[in-house]
């Protein structure tokens, strides 16, 4: 995946925004104002995503690619280099995870707002 195929992905997904909040090569998409993915723009080798906590320790004891999150809460993000053997099937999934993820978390007005983007 390179970083045109990864930004439409997540630009694809409705009620996300992308903005550089931090630095100008930081790359950050958020749904609904709630973080879930981030890369360098520059150096596209490998990408911030949320995950379940259970889930990115099996995630990083299953493949050399997932790490715990880089300049990230280690119990809630994983770094996915993009530059490894994970298929990009594999980490468009990770991406859904971690958009879902963070929708779930949204409270009852932000979910309304979201499915009406989304009718």
């Amino acid at each position: 995946m390179n970083i045109e195929e990864y930004r439409d992905y997540c630009l694809n997904k409705p009620g996300v925004t992308e903005g550089f909040p931090f630095d100008n090569k930081t790359l950050v998409f958020k749904v609904m104002g709630k973080m879930f993915a981030l890369t360098d723009v520059d150096q596209f080798e490998g990408i911030n995503l949320k995950c379940d906590p259970d889930y990115a320790i099996e995630l990083r004891e299953k493949y050399e690619a997932v790490s715990a999150g880089y300049h990230m809460s280690k119990k809630h993000w994983n770094t996915v280099n993009t530059q490894s053997d994970i298929s990009d099937k594999k980490i468009t999934h990770l991406i859904n995870h971690s958009y879902e993820l963070v929708v779930s978390k949204l409270n009852k007005k932000q979910k309304e707002e979201l499915n009406l983007l989304n009718s």
